[in-house]
């Protein structure tokens, strides 16, 4: 199987693990494998393995608005993957204009197969299984499982690449259409100089980064942004006090009270912060994160170093050319803008 994720290449002459790399481990950092195989075992899911077949169709299903009830939005318009992999608005914008009747913030779809649950509550355990819910909500896709079957039906080239990916014998249904966007999904993975350094390359972060990932880890922000995702995980939220813009939108977590703690991954490129999307900006997400989280008052310099590291999270994206869509037939469903 050809790959289909491409990771930056490092060549030189001294690769070697640092005593920072050992700390950064300790506190529960993992880097992006460097090795193309061990990343392919990371981010693929046995029941619905990564083929390049797969991948492509996918890629032309998440950015069709046609799947959409209004014919307008596509899972691209929430998680735009021409930027950090979100809307960059507040509160998720979907059918009809509607903001998310939570205020709930779009988060990015980038290393999203590195997170242990998915949505703000968890309810969702994989990609597979999330790509179903915006496409049948009503303030996003606003679609139902039939429009998409057909309007994916509709189309001669759909049904031949959908055959190419699974056999001739497929048939398509609104879990098959979903299962392989969550392949492509699977593969919008983005290396940072961070993953280079953890990799034993020491020089792909610069000192200040490095004393960034240090104020990082000593002040406990690795307790819940860990793993390698740096996030991604259920956490308590409102540990130490309460977050000043709680009152906006009704979300409260799951049934325990927990909240999907977010991606620091490209969090540069993310704002607004936080499950509201209340900040926007950096340096005082992190230090509203160290009042309620950490009980600690961040200071002005601290908060600049801890921003320095995380712009070596900020990482390569997958070459993204926008594929041609199949056009529209006469068996097509249309717009409905109600």
């Amino acid at each position: 199987m050809k790959s289909v994720i491409v990771l930056s290449i490092l060549t030189t002459a001294s690769l070697m693990a640092s005593p920072l790399t050992k700390d950064a481990k300790n506190a529960g950092l993992l880097p992006i494998p460097a090795s193309k195989t061990a990343l392919l075992k990371l981010i693929d899911n046995p029941k619905n393995h990564i083929t390049d077949a797969k991948v492509k169709l996918g890629k032309k299903l998440y950015l069709d608005p046609r799947l959409s009830r209004s014919g307008l939005i596509s899972c691209n318009t929430c998680h735009n993957v021409m930027e950090g992999g979100d809307d960059g608005v507040g509160a998720a914008t979907g059918h009809m204009w509607r903001h998310n009747p939570h205020h709930l913030n779009s988060p990015t779809v980038y290393n999203a197969v590195f997170f242990g649950s998915q949505f703000w509550d968890g309810r969702a355990k994989d990609l597979e299984e999330q790509a179903q819910g915006p496409t049948l909500a009503h303030p996003e896709m606003a679609a139902t499982k039939e429009h998409i079957v057909a309007v994916v039906k509709s189309m001669p080239e759909y049904v031949k690449e959908f055959k190419q990916a699974y056999g001739d014998n497929v048939k398509i249904t609104f879990a098959k259409v979903t299962d392989t966007i969550a392949s492509f999904e699977r593969t919008l993975v983005t290396p940072a100089p961070f993953d280079a350094f953890m990799n034993g390359y020491k020089e792909a972060m610069t000192p200040k980064q490095k004393e960034g990932l240090k104020t990082f880890i000593q002040i406990g922000c690795a307790s819940c942004h860990n793993g390698v995702a740096l996030g991604g995980e259920m956490g308590a939220f409102n540990v130490t006090a309460t977050y000043k813009y709680m009152s906006t939108g009704d979300f409260k977590g799951d049934k325990n009270g927990m909240v999907k703690v977010p991606t620091l991954r490209n969090i540069t490129e993310t704002a607004p912060y936080f499950h509201n999307g209340m900040i926007w900006n950096l340096k005082d997400a992190i230090k509203e994160m160290g009042r309620i989280q950490l009980g600690t008052k961040i200071s002005d310099k601290q908060a600049e170093s801890i921003e320095t590291f995380l712009g070596a999270l900020t990482g390569k994206k997958p070459h993204m050319m926008m594929p041609m869509l199949p056009a529209s037939t006469a068996t097509t469903p249309k717009p409905d803008l109600n």
